[in-house]
């Protein structure tokens, strides 16, 4: 199974990020990256994340602002 995330502007269109993660292996390791480089994201212009599992939507679009922020 292949995991992998969908990049969103705040208004559900799609963007890429200067690197692309490519798949992981499995939902953790998915996980664990997006919490180590949300800000990096954030700050490429990325609002939003969808977790994919082999093309199908597991979970999303998650914000990657803070509360405070929004």
């Amino acid at each position: 199974m292949a995991w992998e995330w969908r990049f969103e502007k705040a208004d559900g269109t799609t963007t890429e990020p200067s690197q692309d993660p490519g798949d992981f292996g499995t939902q953790g390791d998915a996980e664990s990256w997006i919490g180590e480089i949300w800000g990096e994201l954030l700050d490429e212009g990325v609002d939003q994340v969808t977790l994919l599992e082999d093309g199908r939507e597991v979970y999303g679009p998650m914000s990657l602002h803070s509360a405070l922020d929004e």
